[in-house]
């Protein structure tokens, strides 16, 4: 089984940016221990970071027939991105929506997901732990 892990715009200063809403743990850190943990559950793991959205596009789409879930964050594309919305849908792959921050204890604007509605679960607010609460819960799904 393959999960493909994408961390949208501005992910890639995790540890620097913003520690008091993000943390200081990094994006490598992230990467780090979810490859350990799917490694010990037999996961084929690949992680992703574009601050493009186009590039999360088509690496959603490249990935259509190789992989059984996603897990995404898309950053700030979430309350903007129509075309990954459309990418998701059209590569008919469960997926799984992180975010860091409570995105509805903060500005308005970021109250609107374009991907809770279709998504197969959403964690947020409960740091980068959501990270791994996602890849858990693929794991527990797929026990034999």
């Amino acid at each position: 089984m393959k999960v493909l892990v994408i961390h949208g715009p501005n992910l890639n200063l995790l540890g620097s940016r913003e520690p008091d809403v993000y943390g200081s743990t990094t994006l490598d850190e992230i990467n780090a221990g979810l490859e350990q943990k799917a490694t010990e559950n037999h996961i084929e793991l690949e992680s992703f970071q574009s601050n493009a959205e186009h590039e999360i596009v088509a690496k959603i789409q490249e990935s259509m027939n190789e992989i059984a879930y996603i897990i995404i964050n898309p950053g700030a594309l979430t309350h903007t991105s129509i075309a990954i919305r459309d990418a998701l849908l059209g590569v008919g792959v469960s997926f799984y929506e992180v975010h860091i921050s409570n995105i509805f204890s903060r500005e308005e604007f970021r109250h609107k997901s374009y991907f809770s509605d279709i998504a197969s679960g959403v964690i947020c607010g409960l740091g980068t732990h959501g990270y791994a609460l996602a890849l858990n819960h693929i794991i527990e799904i797929n026990k034999d």
